[in-house]
Parts: structure tokens; C-alpha cells; sequence
């Protein structure tokens, strides 16, 4: 486990940063991610670490951008130590999904794949138990 995990998970009281998957849902931690990733100089830092679910840490791999399909604008990821959460994404509480409400949470949600049929079902689980958002 990553050393910084204790320090990175309470931060984030215990939700992936990107999707606010709830931790405790889940009979594993979840990943210490790097925001910038160490394949593209980023640190150990702990601004450069967040919280990640396991599907989203594996989308979002070594990646910081996405291109916007209708513009092919480059445009950067969401980065849960710049950005505010609310800012940029939307529950729907009775679908389940995120609603990306800027491009960086539109590209976000995209490259994450956030809104995939096994995510909305597990999303609408836990709004059923009280757990999210």
C-alpha cells in the first residue's frame, strides 16, 4: 500500500476524487493516484496525489488531457487539487450519472467513462443505501 495512503484517503474523506465513489463500499482501498503522472514528471507530493477508484484510476492511466470530439480541443482533466468538485460535475440522482457541467468535468466524465452501465448501476445502489453522493 502507499505510504501516503492514510494521509491521501482522510483528505478525501474515504470517496474517489474523481466519481466520489464511496470507499467503504468496496472490500479493498482504493488507489493512491498521481495527478500528474511520474511517466510525465510528476512527484510523490502529496498535491499531486488523490484518491481514485479502481476504475477510474485505470482510465484516466498516465492521461491529464482528453480531446473534445466535436471541437478536437485539447482540454485538461479534472484536477482534484485546482479544481472544485461542484464546479464542474452534477449528480443525477435519480439516473445515477455525472453530468460534466464544464469542459474540463465534460471531458472528465468522457475519458473516466464514468457513466458506464456498471457505473450508473452501482451509483444507483449506493444512492439507494445512503451512501452517495
Amino acid at each position: 500500500m502507499n505510504p501516503n495512503y492514510t494521509s491521501v484517503a482522510n483528505r478525501a474523506n474515504h470517496c474517489c476524487e474523481y466519481c466520489r465513489a464511496p470507499e467503504i463500499i468496496f472490500n479493498f482501498a482504493f488507489d493512491v493516484e498521481h495527478i500528474r503522472p511520474v511517466s510525465r514528471q510528476g512527484t510523490e507530493a502529496l498535491d499531486n496525489l488523490a484518491l481514485a477508484c479502481r476504475s477510474c484510476n485505470l482510465y484516466k492511466g498516465n492521461r491529464m488531457f482528453g480531446v473534445d470530439s466535436s471541437t478536437g480541443a485539447e482540454i485538461r482533466l479534472f484536477n482534484p487539487r485546482l479544481d472544485d468538485w461542484e464546479s464542474h460535475f452534477q449528480v443525477d440522482v435519480t439516473g445515477g450519472t455525472i453530468i460534466g457541467l464544464t469542459a474540463i468535468g465534460q471531458i472528465t466524465v468522457d475519458c473516466l467513462d464514468m457513466n458506464s452501465q456498471s457505473q450508473i448501476m452501482a451509483r444507483q445502489f449506493w444512492i439507494s443505501l445512503g451512501l452517495f453522493p
